[in-house]
């Protein structure tokens, strides 16, 4: 009878290190509930267009209802983006194989949907407009209007990530040994108790 020798793994060093290590699964769930508190905000938004009825000027989500200011600053906007593609790239160390994957996805969508919101917060700091519009316009908005265009962003980031964060919490027994976040011990007791 043979047994499994499991490889010695050191801790990661440094803050990111640590991060994707012991901190890792309690930073996802923080960051997830910021990314779903804001699902939230744009699916009260859209409610509020296509079921209430409001105008898209008078749709401003829930935060947005009690404190219209917040909704209309581009700072606001291009925050959220920031802390995305943050959240995205320090938390992407502690993924492995397909999870990584999605993961990857998701974060270069975001660094997309951040340029377009960095392009829309200099307008506005700038009172210089592109493409010859009295707005603050990003490149897609060309096309798309602005709401719609923002909850496709957050879709088609939103998909990558939530595709990610399954094969990361289902791991391959493959992908399992290559894990060395705080995620893996949860891993490793479903597997034996499977074997």
């Amino acid at each position: 009878m043979t047994t499994h020798v499991e490889p010695v793994r050191t801790a990661p060093q440094g803050p990111l290190g640590r991060l994707n290590h012991g901190s890792h699964r309690a930073a996802l769930n923080i960051f997830m509930l910021v990314v779903l508190g804001h699902w939230a905000e744009h699916i009260a938004q859209a409610y509020q267009i296509w079921g209430l009825g409001w105008p898209v000027k008078k749709s401003k989500g829930l935060l947005g209802y009690e404190y219209p200011w917040l909704v209309t600053s581009e700072w606001m906007h291009y925050g959220y983006a920031l802390i995305m593609i943050i959240g995205l790239f320090l938390l992407r160390p502690g993924f492995v194989g397909r999870a990584r994957t999605w993961w990857t996805v998701a974060l270069v969508i975001q660094f997309w949907h951040h340029i377009e919101h960095l392009l829309l917060l200099l307008q506005a700091q700038t009172g210089h407009f592109l493409f010859g519009k009295a707005v603050p316009t990003s490149i897609l908005q060309l096309v798309f209007p602005r709401v719609e265009l923002h909850l496709f962003y957050n879709t088609i980031v939103f998909i990558p990530m939530v595709i990610g964060m399954y094969f990361h919490l289902r791991p391959s027994r493959q992908e399992l040994q290559e894990m060395t976040c705080s995620c893996q011990a949860v891993h490793r007791h479903e597997v034996a108790a499977t074997a």
